[in-house]
Parts: C-alpha cells; structure tokens; sequence
C-alpha cells in the first residue's frame, strides 16, 4: 500500500535585505530562507529532511515491536 503526504510550503516577500523566507506550515521548524524563490524552496526542503531524521539518540530505546518504519520520499 503506498502512503503520501502534502505539504505545503508559504513563502514571506523579501524582506529589506532580499531574504525570501520559506516554511513548510505543517512541520514547526522546518523553515529556510534563501536570495531567490527557488533557493528558499530549496533550502525549506533541506530544513523538513532534516527536521524529519530521527535522532541516533533516540535509536534502540523503543522495542522493535513498537516501531513502525515508514519512507517519506520528497519529489516536487
């Protein structure tokens, strides 16, 4: 069975210095900003893949039979 999710990304006008700020509105955090349009966009999706990596502290503190692994894959 194969799973998606949307996201959706919302970008601020430049402000005074040129800077176009880009979030993703449904993941706290996975922000960026970027000189042009397609940089913020860019560097918004390089902020969700990292905010979306789970912590190798984390790792092994959490039985195998109450883990469920799942893909998310990025494709715009």
């Amino acid at each position: 069975m194969a799973a998606s999710i949307d996201f959706t990304i919302s970008f601020e006008p430049p402000d005074e210095q040129g800077w176009i700020v880009a979030r993703v509105l449904e993941v706290p955090g996975a922000m960026s900003q970027g000189r042009t349009r397609e940089e913020a966009r860019e560097n918004a999706l390089d902020a969700l893949r990292t905010v979306l990596t789970p912590d190798e502290e984390l790792e092994g503190q959490t039985p195998d039979a109450d883990r469920e692994h799942l893909r998310f894959t990025a494709a715009a």
